[in-house]
């Protein structure tokens, strides 16, 4: 292989839509790119996303001459890009909810043979992070819980869900996203904490997986200044890639980055420079998703920085060896069919499970509800693309009747105030909450509604610590995401039909 193709093999490159453009394809005839990752941008039903994953194979196989690897970010719940008719499963924080570590790895299975069916090779997923700062902007509700014992059983029976089905997995974000208040997709935050320390909490889901065999690890992009005394977050760290997680922990592995587009690295080190540092750090596939000049940028850099000696060539082969000793054995051909009503059943089924409520009870939604609704919102590139159109509030009035209030995600007072004069002539007030802990508005707005006495009940739409400060008469339920599956399984719910069975596996605080 010449140097331009291993390069080209450690790139992991995204494009912007739903067919494959002049610009991606002239990127990877030029620079022999080996791999691709998938947003929603890039889907629009199942049909098309098995048509798609076939033609990049033919592309990256013809140009490169060997398979690509076909990634996703498909955690599910929050964070899940395949269409609605796939097979969509809940989140991980909602899996917990069911009090079964088992349905994690129900859950994965379902994902991985809907990902097998439509050509896709390898998920980022599970997260094993530990949820241990509820302000966390990011993470919530996408991992396990917010101690090292639940994190651990629910991610080894997830491992074990993907496993069974052969489709290759990266845990994700090592060593820790879980303990910060900052977003590394806008910020590069830092945990000040030391080897010790991590040990005992972030590193324990980590060092249990990778002793299970976990076959790739995903890296984060946040500063562990105690753990590298260096200004490089983990990604960058080769005190943290190689040192840490393959002479001490053991990972024998594919390591792969999160994407070096997040504004904790394009901000503060440059992506293609960025990409040239995570790769000398350890780093075996490097994502660069979302812009076509930046993955020819950081191509050209990582060529250079060998060229000029800064890597060693033999430490490059082994890496390019292990992608594709990995290629051989998780690149396959398409098997079964997405979207059958077995597995819309099962992930269904599941779905149904989570639904969690606390303490009061739910009222009784009477002959005019009212149903108030923040809107979903974007809390990251890993985030679902936000459908405009969809809002709590419209969708329940419509299937429960009454009147829908669609609000801004952080409410002003002149909002507040027009929501606060339509309570009294309403039976009973519901309202959606989106990441409401985290905004003024929203907690204003519980508070201001739960003076009113009015019958009421709050729906967490994502993280359940929009629950935590609720009035003692507002019954308070978590739905964990905002999709229309999850909605759909509120109404007997809100309906007083259906008594939620699920339980919040964290603290509210």
């Amino acid at each position: 292989m010449t140097l331009q193709e291993k390069i080209g093999q450690k790139l992991v490159v995204g494009f912007p839509g739903k067919e494959l453009d002049g610009e991606f394809i002239r990127l990877v005839k030029t620079y022999k790119i080996g791999n691709v990752v998938l947003f929603r941008h890039n889907i629009e039903n199942c049909e098309q996303i098995g048509k798609l994953c076939g033609e990049i194979q033919s592309l990256v196989r013809r140009e490169t001459g060997y398979p690509a690897f076909i990634c996703i970010d498909q955690e599910g719940g929050c964070v899940t890009r395949l269409p609605e008719d796939a097979a969509n499963v809940p989140g991980e924080m909602a899996l917990s909810a069911t009090g079964d570590p088992k349905n994690a790895r129900i859950a994965a299975g379902i994902t991985a043979r809907e990902l097998h069916a439509l050509g896709v090779n390898f998920n980022y997923a599970p997260v094993a992070d530990i949820n241990n700062n509820p302000d966390n902007p990011i993470i919530g509700a996408r991992c396990f819980g917010d101690t090292p014992e639940t994190v651990t059983s629910y991610a080894l029976e997830a491992l074990e869900g993907y496993r069974e089905n052969r489709l290759l997995v990266s845990a994700k974000h090592f060593p820790g996203h879980g303990d910060t208040d900052l977003d590394t997709h806008i910020s590069l935050p830092r945990v000040a904490k030391s080897l010790e320390q991590m040990r005992e909490m972030e590193l324990k889901p980590f060092q249990a997986l990778i002793d299970a065999g976990c076959p790739a690890i995903m890296t984060t992009h946040i500063l562990f200044p105690k753990l590298t005394q260096e200004n490089f977050p983990a990604t960058m760290s080769r005190r943290i890639i190689t040192d840490l997680l393959k002479k001490e922990m053991g990972f024998r592995g594919l390591v792969v980055s999160d994407c070096m587009e997040m504004g904790a690295i394009r901000a503060n080190y440059g992506t293609a420079a960025g990409a040239a540092m995570a790769m000398k750090a350890g780093v075996d596939l490097i994502n660069v998703s979302h812009t076509e000049s930046l993955a020819e940028e950081a191509a050209r850099y990582m060529k250079e920085t060998v060229e000029k000696g800064e890597m060693d060539p033999a430490e490059l082969d082994e890496s390019v060896e292990k992608i594709l000793r990995y290629k051989a054995l998780y690149c396959r051909e398409p098997v079964g069919r997405a979207g059958t009503p077995e597995a819309m059943a099962e992930a269904r089924a599941l779905r149904e499970k989570t639904i969690a409520a606390i303490s009061a009870k739910m009222p009784p939604l009477g002959d005019n509800p009212l149903f108030v609704g923040c809107p979903e919102y974007q809390a990251g590139q890993v985030s679902n693309e936000v459908e405009q159109e969809k809002n709590f509030a419209w969708f329940m009035a419509d299937r429960l009747g009454g009147r829908g209030i669609a609000i801004a995600k952080d409410p002003d007072e002149g909002e507040i105030a027009a929501v606060l004069e339509a309570v009294p002539e309403h039976s009973c007030v519901v309202l959606g909450t989106y990441n409401g802990h985290l905004s003024p508005g929203q907690r204003a707005l519980i508070r201001e509604l739960g003076r009113t006495k009015a019958p009421m009940a709050v729906v967490a739409l994502r993280n359940p610590y929009d629950l935590r400060e609720l009035p003692a008469h507002v019954a308070g339920i978590a739905a964990w995401d905002y999709s229309p599956m999850t909605l759909e399984a509120l109404v007997p719910v809100l309906a007083g039909k259906k008594i939620p069975t699920g339980r919040i596996p964290v603290c509210l605080g």
